[in-house]
C-alpha cells in the first residue's frame, strides 16, 4: 500500500485550456499537508488529476506512489494502492445503504469477500471511533443527507477502507461549525489511529484551526509558490492572497 505520493512538474490541461502549469508535491503516509489558494488557482484539477478523474489530461510530469508511474492507471487501481478522494460534492445514491456500500467497496479492494463478522466488527469500531449515530449506516447514501452528514459518511468511508494518504477537496465547503468539527475530529483520529496521511484543500482557515498541518503548501494560478509550515496560514489570515500574489510576483 501507498507510503508516499509524489507529483513531479504536473501539467494538466481541459478541453478549453491548461490548468495546471508545473507542479510539485510529496505528502507520504502519516503527514499533515494543506494546499491552500483562491478560487480558480487549480487545487480541485490537482485532486481529480490524482485520483485519475478522464476529464483532466496530464500533458507533462508525472505522479508516482511509492516511485512507481500511476499517471496511467484508472481510478479504481489508484484507489486500490491506497488512495482515496473525499469530494467536494459527494454524490447521493438512493436505494443502496451506507453499510451495503462500504461493504462492496471493500470487497473491490480484496480478492475474497470480507466476511459478514469481520465487516460488522469492523463497522462498529469504526462508528464507535468517529463518535457515529449507528442508525447512520442503514440510510441511503447521500439521499437526502445534510452537508455535514455527507462529509460524515466520507470520513466513515475512510475508516473502513483504510486508505494511506486520502486528498480532501474543499470537504469545508458550505460546513456550519459543528459539522465542521466533526469532520476535523474524524481525520486527527484516522490520522492517530491508522497513520492517515491527508492532503487537505482548501482556501479557508477555518477546517486548519482544528486539523492543524505540519506542511503548508499555496497555489496560485496553476503552481504551488510558497511552501511553509502552520506559520503561512496565519500569514493568510491577516494579509491575504493578494500579498503573496505581490510578493510572489516581486520575486519573478
Amino acid at each position: 500500500m501507498a507510503t508516499s505520493l509524489e507529483i513531479r512538474n504536473l501539467h494538466v490541461r481541459t478541453e478549453e485550456r491548461e490548468i495546471l502549469r508545473g507542479v510539485d508535491l510529496v505528502v507520504r503516509k502519516g503527514e499533515l499537508h494543506a494546499l491552500m489558494g483562491p478560487n480558480g488557482s487549480g487545487k480541485s484539477t490537482l485532486a481529480n488529476t490524482i485520483m485519475g478523474h478522464p476529464g483532466y489530461e496530464v500533458t507533462d510530469g508525472e505522479i508516482l506512489v511509492d516511485g512507481e508511474n500511476i499517471t496511467e492507471l484508472p481510478p479504481h487501481e489508484r484507489a486500490k494502492l491506497g488512495l482515496f478522494l473525499a469530494f467536494q460534492y459527494p454524490v447521493a445514491i438512493p436505494g443502496v445503504s451506507v453499510a451495503n456500500f462500504l461493504r462492496l467497496a471493500i470487497n473491490a479492494q480484496r480478492e475474497e469477500p470480507i466476511k459478514v463478522k469481520e465487516f460488522g466488527q469492523q463497522l462498529r469500531h469504526a462508528v464507535e471511533l468517529l463518535d457515529v449515530d449507528e442508525g447512520f449506516t442503514s440510510r441511503h447514501l447521500n439521499d437526502g443527507f445534510s452537508g455535514g452528514e455527507k462529509k460524515r459518511a466520507e470520513v466513515l468511508q475512510m475508516a473502513m477502507l483504510r486508505p494511506q494518504i486520502a486528498v480532501l477537496d474543499e470537504t469545508d465547503s458550505g460546513l456550519d461549525i459543528d459539522a465542521l468539527r466533526t469532520v476535523a475530529e474524524g481525520v486527527k483520529k484516522l490520522h492517530g489511529e491508522q497513520g492517515l496521511g491527508a492532503l487537505i484543500i482548501t482556501h479557508y482557515q477555518r477546517i486548519l484551526e482544528y486539523v492543524r498541518p505540519e506542511f503548508v503548501h499555496i497555489m496560485m494560478d496553476g503552481r504551488i509558490v510558497m511552501n511553509g509550515g502552520n506559520e503561512l496560514v496565519e500569514r493568510l489570515e491577516k494579509e491575504g492572497y493578494d500579498r503573496i500574489r505581490e510578493e510572489v510576483a516581486a520575486s519573478a
